[in-house]
């Protein structure tokens, strides 16, 4: 609002230059007051100070606006890709969200700006239409009419400029989004000699970024192109009329030079509605981009209202009833408070269809998931995942320090010092040069994929959760470490509830019982040693 307002007294100032221009010529010159001269050249002086602090704070407080819209923008679009309830995400690699949180929200921040300058523009002509009015009325009817013309062709133009910017936008975060991925799996392209095939994905994306971003350049030039052949037409009409009215003695000397400045005065607000014009079309896509990620559909239902269910002691009974999503049909299965029990799963998305479950990463296709003998839907997200901690497989590191990451959700030292333990990470601290306090970069690339994952199964354990779910948690180390880790699990967890989605059979063998899912059921249910002989598809998918 300020910076509108102080817009509108610069635009006014600045309409005022040309009127004070014309009434100095016509007492200094044509009526050769030097007296009159001298005090309007003094009142132009005043105009022009006014004008000059007006911009000045009026152009910082619509920038400030601008990145304070920006800045709110990308705080709302951070809490809905973090929000519990998730969704955002879906179908969006990473970078993308990183794209539309950082330049869509830029650009949608730079509209209130635009409207700052549109606002002054609109002030400026109208003042500019009044002044022309007063000296001569066809030149204000001229300015009152082909102004709106002029404003509505700009705004057709803008059109083919606001697709392609859409598109632009969209190639553009869809690059990045790429570009991360590979730099994230780099270690496992170099591992299997793929660094030509992504090298060769990522310059087929970056095409036809570049390609959109040429086109929406064009598109904006050509805008721009003809925005200006218009305005200067509209310009000249002006002063060919204002040049006709004073030939024919209809008005004086002075207000025909404030007609030729008015005119020429009329150049910056109409190329500023060029420029708003062109910041409106791209903050419109953008807009659109920011709109759908805010929209999103969340993978689970919000938390319930204050009188929701509330765990206030964490026994560790879960219960599966008839569960059915993606890959998984009908799975009955009961775990008794303080069990470890192994899955084990012939088919990879049967353990990820799971994990998304007991997680509450998503709600069921069908059937229930209950903790305690409530529903996991009628707890509150937060409680749930305070008292059900799902470690997945591919879990990331952030940067920091490794004591950091292992006490992100720690409880206690003891549970940090004894999650260290059993999960092998002290042998990783006593080969990294500063031991605990070594840097770790951001997804922990610092550390190798056996480090990395010792780490994180530190920081699951460390958390101490009354029922904690591992998957997959030893596939990046040795036999040797293995065992050690499996027996380090089953010690600290020894009266919690712990699920292992494995086929290692190092933690197969230390848990209570094992289930295998097969075809998306439960198949077959007992101890390790007891399906290895008499389980056949058990074997396969253990042993092979």
């Amino acid at each position: 609002m300020v910076g509108a307002v102080l817009a509108m007294a610069h635009q006014t100032g600045e309409a005022l230059v040309p009127v004070l221009i014309g009434v100095a010529v016509e007492r200094g010159v044509v009526e050769g007051d030097l007296a009159g001269l001298l005090w309007w050249l003094g009142a132009l002086a005043v105009v022009y100070v006014g004008l000059s602090v007006s911009y000045r704070y009026g152009a910082r407080a619509g920038e400030r606006a601008s990145v304070t819209a920006a800045h709110r923008l990308r705080t709302d679009l951070i809490d809905r890709a973090l929000a519990p309830e998730g969704g955002a995400d879906e179908g969006r690699l990473p970078g993308e969200l990183a794209t539309i949180a950082t330049e869509d929200a830029r650009r949608v921040g730079a509209v209130v700006m635009a409207l700052v300058v549109g606002v002054a523009a609109a002030t400026g002509l109208a003042v500019g239409a009044v002044v022309l009015l007063r000296v001569s009325v066809p030149l204000g009817v001229l300015v009152l009419l082909g102004t709106p013309l002029l404003l509505w062709l700009v705004h057709l133009l803008s059109k083919p400029l606001e697709r392609r910017s859409e598109t632009e936008q969209e190639r553009a975060a869809r690059a990045s989004g790429v570009a991360a991925d590979l730099v994230a799996g780099l270690r496992v392209l170099k591992g299997i000699g793929a660094e030509q095939a992504a090298v060769a994905r990522y310059r087929r994306v970056s095409r036809d970024s570049l390609a959109a971003t040429l086109r929406a350049a064009r598109a904006e030039a050509w805008q721009s192109g003809v925005v200006t052949m218009l305005t200067g037409a509209f310009l000249a009409l002006v002063v060919l009329v204002g040049g006709r009215l004073a030939a024919r003695g209809d008005i004086g000397l002075g207000e025909l030079v404030s007609c030729v400045a008015l005119a020429l005065f009329l150049i910056g607000p109409l190329s500023g509605f060029s420029w708003v014009n062109a910041q409106l079309a791209q903050g419109r896509a953008s807009a659109a981009r920011i709109a759908e990620v805010l929209g999103a559909e969340h993978a689970v239902s919000a938390d319930p209202s204050s009188g929701g269910a509330v765990l206030h002691r964490v026994e560790g009974r879960l219960r599966l009833r008839g569960l059915s999503y993606g890959s998984l049909r009908a799975v009955d299965l009961d775990i008794a408070p303080g069990e470890t029990v192994g899955v084990v799963t012939t088919d990879p998305a049967d353990a990820s269809a799971l994990m998304h479950c007991l997680g509450r990463r998503a709600d069921p296709d069908a059937g229930t998931v209950a903790l305690d003998g409530t529903h996991l839907s009628a707890l509150g997200l937060a409680e749930l995942r305070t008292a059900l901690l799902v470690a997945e497989h591919d879990a990331d590191l952030f940067e920091g320090t490794v004591l950091d990451n292992v006490t992100a959700g720690a409880r206690t030292d003891t549970a940090t010092t004894a999650a260290i333990t059993a999960s092998g990470t002290d042998d990783v601290v006593r080969a990294l040069p500063d031991g605990l306090d070594t840097a770790v970069t951001a997804r922990g690339h610092s550390l190798s994929g056996g480090q990395r994952q010792r780490v994180a199964l530190a920081r699951a354990l460390a958390a101490d959760a009354p029922v904690l779910v591992l998957h997959e948690p030893t596939t990046a180390v040795d036999a040797v470490t293995e065992a050690r880790i499996a027996v380090g699990i089953r010690d600290l967890r020894a009266g919690r509830t712990t699920v292992v989605v494995t086929t290692s059979p190092a933690l197969l063998a230390v848990t209570d019982r094992v289930v295998l899912l097969d075809g998306g059921g439960v198949a077959a249910s007992g101890g390790h040693e007891q399906l290895v002989h008499e389980c056949a598809a058990y074997r396969t998918a253990v042993l092979a």
